[in-house]
Order: structure tokens, then C-alpha cells, then sequence
């Protein structure tokens, strides 16, 4: 079975963002540099889940941590002038970004050989919100939230094998982040990195300086290595 990260892999969260701002500016008549906000924001994530996962945060869903880390970006940027409901639908917009050009079809090929789920840091609510949006053909959905953690604790991993019933060397992590799968291997699951190079807008993927199973361009180049 396949288990696959979601933002940045299956998604598009800095498209999907910088839409959802643009169009609130907009509406607001509001000069705003979407693209630095958006970024700014996404690097608030990883920190705000690691003081949780190290216990010196107590766990809330992500919307919520997504909420503090926007109320710093707010500050930065001095964006007073965005309504409690224009900041409501930014953090709704996680529930409903673009999935990437390749995704669907990637997934739907994987799916006539594989049983495929999502492994992500999105709530439950979030991940079913964004399936049901962008088509995304996944049998089930697995959240971290279900062990009330984030990755890379060992345990959001382990919910593959425990409530899907397959050995780790059955499960297969499929990722676009280099942390995400090293985690994953030291569980016993097999990786596949996904080269994502707009992930940021640069054109540069972060590639792992490890070995993984399978390094693909995109879901359909995995599709095709796993003979799906």
C-alpha cells in the first residue's frame, strides 16, 4: 500500500494560498505581497509542530496552529487591516488547494494496483475537506491527529501498519520532503521521493542525501516505476 504526504506533495499549499489572498486583497483594496506572505507563513509550520511533538506545546489541530502561525505573519506584515473573517478563510484555505497538475491521474493509475491513503499533519476535517475538493482518489484518509502528534514522531508512521494491517516493509511513503521519508524508513516503510520543484516557487526540490526505493519526477513517472 501506498501512504502519501499531502501539502506540498499531492497539493499545491503556495498556489492555493497565494489565490486565496490575492482575492481577499482584492475585495479589500489591500497592497499586498501574496507570494512573501504565503512563504512566510508555511515557515512558520514546521516549528510550531516540532514544539509539539518535543512536548513543549500542548497538540491542537492544525487549523489552529495554521491560526497562531498567521497571526504572527499578520504582525510581520502589518496586515491590521485583514477581518477576522478574511483570516478565517485563509486558514480555510488549506481545506481546498490545487492539487498538483499530475496528481489525479498519478493517483487514479496507483489506485488499480494499490490501496492508497493519505498520512498527513491535516486534521481530519481538513484531509476530507481537500480529498472531496480536488478529486483525490484515496481509499482512506490517515491524519496525524488520529495520535494527537505530528510527524516525524515515530508513531503518526506506525499508523499505517496498525490500522491498515500491512508489515512496514508492505508500506510504501510516497513524499516530496526529504525529513518526512527518513522518518518513514526508520519504521520499516519503503520511500518514494517525489521531486516537487514549485513547492516554493523556485524550481529547486530539496532531494534527500539518503538512499530511497524509488526517486520519481511526478505521480505519473511513480505510476509507471511501479508498474501501475
Amino acid at each position: 500500500m501506498l501512504a502519501f504526504d499531502v501539502f506540498g506533495t499531492v497539493v499545491d499549499w503556495r498556489s492555493g494560498v497565494i489565490a486565496e489572498l490575492t482575492a481577499i486583497a482584492r475585495e479589500r483594496n489591500l497592497a499586498v505581497d501574496a507570494a512573501a506572505v504565503a512563504d512566510a507563513w508555511r515557515k512558520r509550520y514546521q516549528p510550531f509542530l516540532d514544539r509539539v511533538c518535543r512536548g513543549q506545546a500542548p497538540w491542537q489541530v492544525l487549523d489552529k496552529l495554521h491560526r497562531a502561525g498567521l497571526d504572527e505573519v499578520v504582525r510581520e506584515f502589518a496586515l491590521d487591516q485583514l477581518s477576522e473573517a478574511g483570516l478565517d478563510r485563509l486558514v480555510l484555505a488549506w481545506h481546498h488547494l490545487p492539487p498538483w497538475p499530475d496528481a489525479v491521474r498519478g493517483l487514479t493509475r496507483l489506485r488499480t494496483r494499490f490501496v492508497l491513503a493519505t498520512l498527513s499533519n491535516g486534521g481530519m476535517a481538513l484531509l476530507v475537506d481537500l480529498a472531496r475538493s480536488a478529486d483525490l482518489p484515496f481509499d482512506c484518509i490517515l491524519s496525524t491527529e488520529l495520535v494527537r502528534s505530528y510527524k516525524p514522531d515515530p508513531r503518526t508512521y506506525q499508523l499505517v501498519t496498525s490500522l491498515l494491517a500491512v508489515r512496514p516493509d508492505q508500506a510504501m511513503l510516497v513524499a516530496a520532503h526529504p525529513y518526512d521519508l527518513a522518518a518513514a524508513a526508520e519504521q520499516g516503510m519503503r520511500t518514494a521521493f517525489v521531486r516537487r520543484p514549485q513547492e516554493w516557487g523556485t524550481g529547486k526540490a530539496e532531494a534527500p542525501d539518503f538512499s530511497v526505493d524509488i526517486m520519481a519526477g511526478d505521480f505519473i513517472d511513480l505510476a509507471t516505476q511501479l508498474g501501475a
